[in-house]
């Protein structure tokens, strides 16, 4: 732990601590100068080369700064620094070296004066990062095609943007004892549960490890059931998603140095929820939500399925049917498990190479390489035409459910049903059925149910949480997640009433002015 030593009002010693704390470290500019028109005082800045360049020649706060003190007597510097009496924007006393030294490493100027006891941060373009993007990973027809970056301060500004209102807090934590990675947790103040935002504040200081490089790292540090493959955040690299679900009383967390945020707690509902959802129109919404949950079934249960058919029950399919499946296998010298297991690992291995092929090479040997295996194997005789047909049914089944992290959990679920299916039939369906439900009802999202609102009674269902999308004017609760006293969102309010109300307001100003 370093300890907060005090910074000393001689500057020879402040620059002999700042040196041997940077030893060997090129890219830390220590510049010591001699400022004033007459008598000269020793002076000090310490900045990172990248973070800081060319700061004294460019129109910043601190090259106005030097400037002025160019014509300034020393008292008057001394004066200056002491009582900040110039204003410069962004500027803040140091007390500490421990201080010192994190505001250095966060890409910030600090500047030190001789005969002075305190050091002054000054703010500057910080560490380069991408910037704001178009977001790739979320795809939406009608929206803003904004994305989160890589700096947490600029996704913060981006949720700001869209919620302009005071109540909306943002808390600053720093985690990762060597890394000093900065976390900002954003909350309606009004809307959000103190229970539920105290649980995840100390589920953030329950570990303490060497460095935080992105928000999937902090994510599985504290998940509770770690065990599972369902994810108990829901992430987002959109600024009106996170500004959405922040309005419906969730928790927003954001990490530098990566532009997912992690939305919580998280729901099953959830995960199929779009971010265009409420900017179509609901009929159009509904059906397509209900597309995804057939996806999900699809992307599950289809080779299970096909192997329980196949194998045990035959009877339930029509015989025509089912001759042309044995026609179609004939020849195939591999069991039907194992033809299954074959067909689906080559697809996920076509799956991860289009993945990390940059570019559009990419997707061509997602495409290419898909058709010239499946027709490659079924032109050998190792696979049935019907079992390439289903492993490309169940791999769509998959691309539709919108959070990839989610979609990850039921391809892995999709093996587990393939053997029940295979090996023990319908039985062994509903079987994996029944421990799966029984799995998502028990988990918890920090304290609130993972089913919600499936699994808890509400009196009025006017939340729009559901597999139907209700239409916008009949929204007009906020979901559970919010607190009880503020569960209206949405209130009809007549033409004649605002005008009455901006005239009893205007009336009220006029008899006190007067």
């Amino acid at each position: 732990m370093e300890q907060k030593i005090k910074i000393y009002s001689e500057l020879r010693k402040n620059e002999n601590y700042i040196r041997d704390k940077f030893k060997n470290c090129a890219d830390i500019l220590i510049r010591p100068m001699r400022l004033g028109n007459e008598s000269k005082v020793d002076c000090l800045i310490v900045y990172i080369e990248v973070a800081v360049s060319n700061m004294m020649l460019d129109d910043s706060a601190l090259g106005k700064m030097i400037n002025h003190f160019w014509e300034s007597s020393s008292y008057q510097i001394q004066e200056f620094v002491k009582n900040n009496s110039l204003g410069i924007a962004d500027v803040r006393k140091l007390e500490n070296m421990k201080d010192v030294l994190s505001a250095i490493l966060a890409g910030n100027a600090v500047f030190f004066i001789d005969g002075y006891d305190k050091a002054m941060k000054i703010s500057s373009k910080g560490y380069p990062n991408l910037g704001v993007s178009e977001v790739e990973s979320e795809k939406v027809l009608r929206g803003s095609k904004e994305g989160f970056s890589d700096s947490v301060k600029t996704n913060s500004a981006l949720v700001r943007k869209r919620i302009r209102d005071s109540r909306m807090k943002v808390e600053e934590k720093t985690t990762g004892v060597r890394s000093k990675t900065m976390l900002q947790i954003l909350y309606m103040e009004d809307l959000v549960q103190e229970e539920l935002l105290e649980n995840i504040k100390n589920s953030l200081d329950e570990y303490r490890i060497d460095g935080i490089f992105d928000s999937g790292m902090l994510e599985q540090l504290t998940d509770k059931t770690w065990y599972s493959p369902f994810p108990q955040y829901q992430t987002t690299e959109r600024p009106d998603r996170a500004a959405m679900e922040i309005l419906n009383g969730k928790i927003v967390l954001l990490c530098d140095n990566s532009p997912t945020a992690l939305i919580l707690p998280s729901s099953f509902n959830g995960f199929m929820e779009s971010s265009e959802d409420w900017f179509h129109h609901f009929e159009m919404t509904s059906f397509l939500r209900i597309l995804r949950y057939l996806a999900l079934l699809v992307a599950t249960l289809l080779p299970g399925l096909y192997l329980a058919v196949i194998r045990f029950h035959t009877q339930i399919l029509p015989a025509n049917l089912i001759l042309s499946f044995a026609k179609a296998r004939e020849g195939v010298p591999f069991s039907s498990v194992t033809e299954l297991i074959f067909l689906e690992l080559s697809f996920e291995l076509i799956r991860e190479a289009g993945v990390r092929v940059p570019g559009a090479l990419g997707n061509a040997i997602g495409i290419v390489g898909g058709l010239i295996i499946g027709q490659a194997a079924v032109s050998a005789n190792l696979v049935s035409p019907i079992v390439v047909m289903i492993v490309a049914l169940t791999a769509l089944g998959s691309m539709v459910i919108p959070e990839e992290e989610f979609a990850s959990a039921f391809r892995l679920l999709k093996y587990i049903f393939l053997f029940l299916g295979g090996y023990l039939g319908i039985f062994g369906i509903v079987l994996g059925i029944y421990l799966t439900i029984s799995h998502l009802c028990g988990l918890l999202s920090f304290g609130m149910p993972y089913m919600l609102p499936f699994i808890k009674k509400v009196p009025r269902c006017d939340t729009g949480e559901g597999i139907l999308r209700i239409p916008f004017q009949k929204r007009w609760q906020r979901p559970l997640y919010a607190r009880w006293e503020q569960k209206i969102r949405l209130r009809k309010t007549s033409v004649g009433e605002d005008e009455s109300r901006d005239l009893k307001e205007g009336q009220k100003q006029e008899e006190k002015n007067s």
